[in-house]
């Protein structure tokens, strides 16, 4: 995940020869039942499970028994799915600063998410600790983190170098546990904005709330008056701003 080169390091009029660790960004060819689907650029790991996890969260399945098969080789993924017709689209590459399918966004289509968990504040603050220990960010400061959170602690904690990357691979690796495992019990906390597509993915997987250290966007905060997402923002030590659906946290 991480690659050496050589760069010039300047401190006022100090210039010196270096090795700098850099973070690894490669593209992943997505195809569906033969049809090419999607490009994205991601970081090299856990290639099998953004393709189900992004799947899922653009809306292609609407359940893990809907994929009967992904191979992955090199940079090429293969997936059958039972039903292909919603792969039919026209899409955009996904680069790694970018989500998916917002701007095919049709509000009135929008999920509602089924849940009664609540985050308490103390737990909003460990999830983004946990999330703040990447190595990969110390060392290169080229990637974002994404976990999932249960009442016991971390389900899953993923690193790419593109937020919407890292919450695709967080949601795959869990629909692909074969006990199941019910998203609507956890919360995602993040390094980066909540965007509109942070927004829709975690409304579409059901997953309830999202905590962040740092902004969200307006489409965000409609999504998520509409889908019932609890959106936490600059979560920083004790401060934090509540942008939608406050009854998702327990703030006292």
């Amino acid at each position: 995940m991480i690659k050496d080169f050589e760069c010039l390091r300047v401190d006022g009029e100090e210039v010196c020869k270096a090795t700098c660790p850099v973070v690894e960004e490669v593209p992943l060819s997505i195809f569906i039942n033969g049809r090419h689907f999607v490009t994205a650029m991601i970081s090299p790991q856990l290639k099998r499970e953004f393709v189900a996890g992004h799947l899922y969260s653009e809306r292609i399945i609407s359940s893990i028994q809907e994929i009967e098969s992904i191979e992955v080789e090199g940079d090429v993924a293969r997936a059958i799915v039972s039903d292909p017709v919603r792969a039919m689209v026209p899409r955009r590459p996904i680069v790694s600063g970018c989500g998916g399918i917002a701007s095919f966004l049709d509000e009135s289509k929008l999920p509602r998410i089924i849940s009664d968990l609540t985050v308490r504040v103390e737990q909003a603050q460990e999830a983004m600790k946990a999330i703040s220990l990447s190595q990969t960010h110390i060392a290169t400061g080229g990637v974002h983190s994404v976990g999932l959170f249960d009442q016991f602690g971390p389900v899953s904690i993923i690193e790419d170098i593109g937020r919407h990357n890292a919450l695709d691979k967080a949601i795959g690796s869990q629909i692909l546990r074969e006990e199941g495992f019910d998203l609507g019990r956890t919360f995602a906390a993040c390094t980066g904005r909540v965007s509109s597509d942070m927004a829709l993915k975690c409304s579409v997987a059901g997953i309830p709330a999202v905590v962040s250290r740092g902004a969200t966007t307006s489409l965000a905060i409609s999504i998520a008056q509409r889908t019932g997402l609890g959106i936490v923002g600059f979560l920083r030590g004790k401060r934090l701003t509540v942008y939608a659906n406050a009854e998702r946290f327990k703030l006292d």
